[in-house]
């Protein structure tokens, strides 16, 4: 399949790109069932979705172009040698985002918007969570449309299949081509094009839709037990463990000793979820609805 959806003389349409706006529309809309169902206001949903967006790519951006994958793959070495591609979005589009970074910067602009508007952000990062999860799960399909971000070699029924031969719109002098290093051997071609490998962006969707289904009945089961950022930190903690464990599968990971980048990540997000929910229920009840 081509990553390419439309393209308009230099200008290319990423369908990376179109799964990601499609998803945070997703994301926003299962937001406003949400908001109504606390009784909040659904519009600020709308309201925020620009500068969620806005930060949340530029956050995804930064986590990539700063980090550091091993073997032939894009990172901080490349863009310190290429800064316009950094910024260079009508050549990759969407491509080279990181999920953490994503998170982050849309957290900080519901922080922003929330103290502007004097509203709970424990409660509006819980009616924001299910649709985060979709959005998150829609999104590691474009990885599958790329042809990235796949595990080891798999005999499994459910394996991933490259095609080797396909030319990737990658930046020019970009050690990367679909998840391949460039100028492969006509041997090497050959054994991409007859192995599988585990699909690892389809383990981690199947774990998000999971974890969006958990909160959004969930959260309407136990809602009478449940305080304001719950949900949130369910989320750190689902996530965390997911993603811990997908990274196993990773051979291109960014590295820190031992364990990829992104398990240090999951573990110090796994702790800061459990150390929040504790938190959350040691204080006192709130006694007038916080939001």
């Amino acid at each position: 399949m081509n990553p390419v959806l439309l393209q308009f003389g230099p200008i290319a349409v990423h369908w990376y790109g179109l799964l990601i706006v499609t998803g945070a529309l997703l994301a926003a809309y299962l937001s406003t069932i949400e908001a109504r169902r606390r009784g909040l206001d659904p519009d600020h949903v709308w309201n925020l979705l620009t500068l969620a967006l806005l930060l949340g790519i530029i956050g995804a951006r930064l986590y990539h172009v700063f980090s550091t994958p091993t073997g032939n793959f894009v990172g901080w070495s490349y863009y310190r040698e290429h800064p316009i591609e950094i910024i260079a979005f009508w050549r990759g589009g969407f491509r080279g985002l990181g999920i953490y970074g994503a998170v982050a910067g849309g957290v900080l602009a519901f922080a922003i918007y929330c103290a502007y508007k004097r509203l709970s952000l424990p409660a509006w990062l819980d009616i924001a969570t299910p649709g985060l999860m979709l959005a998150q799960a829609i999104g590691r399909i474009g990885n599958f449309i790329n042809q990235e971000l796949y595990g080891p070699p798999t005999n499994l029924p459910w394996a991933f299949h490259i095609n080797p031969t396909y030319p990737c719109q990658e930046p020019a002098g970009s050690p990367m081509a679909c998840g391949l290093p460039d100028r492969l051997t006509d041997a090497a071609r050959e054994w991409y094009a007859t192995n599988g490998f585990h699909p690892t962006f389809f383990y981690e969707a199947l774990w998000n839709v999971v974890g969006a289904l958990i909160v959004w009945f969930g959260g309407r089961a136990l809602a009478s037990r449940l305080r304001n950022g719950d949900i949130f930190a369910f989320y750190l903690i689902w996530y965390s463990v997911g993603r811990f464990w997908v990274e196993m599968f990773r051979p291109d990971a960014w590295r820190i000793g031992t364990l990829a980048t992104a398990q240090w990540i999951a573990i110090a997000l796994f702790v800061a979820g459990i150390a929040w929910l504790v938190v959350n229920h040691l204080r006192p009840q709130p006694t007038t609805a916080d939001a």
